[in-house]
């Protein structure tokens, strides 16, 4: 070969040898890396912490609803039940009042009140 052709070579092995990382940028790189992956872990944990904490406070708005949902039907069911007897109980009170006005027209010797 000849001389040129070996400092070429040459040159060109040296600049490859100075774009190559060395020990040290590669330990550098390793502790780049390390911090990342603290960083990233430090951060999944806070994504974690907060997950559980909307996760805990949904669920107790749903158990929330849940409640008032409860008591809304059971107050609505015990309004019901309450009209559904107190129409009952004026149907009843209803027919007792035409009997006693029956009676009372018959012990009065009244015409009956559909006549009047």
């Amino acid at each position: 070969m000849t001389e040129e052709a070996e400092n070429l070579i040459l040159r060109l092995l040296r600049e490859m040898r100075e774009q190559m990382a060395t020990k040290s940028d590669l330990a550098d790189l390793r502790s780049e890396m390390k911090s990342l992956r603290a960083d990233v872990a430090s951060g999944l944990h806070a994504l974690d912490a907060k997950i559980d904490f909307v996760n805990k406070d949904l669920g107790q708005r749903i158990a929330g609803l849940r409640r008032a949902v409860m008591e809304y039907h059971s107050s609505a069911i015990g309004h019901g039940v309450l009209s559904t007897e107190l129409e009952e109980r004026m149907s009843v009170t209803q027919q007792q009042n035409e009997d006693r006005l029956r009676r009372i027209e018959q012990h009065l010797d009244l015409p009956p009140k559909d006549k009047h």
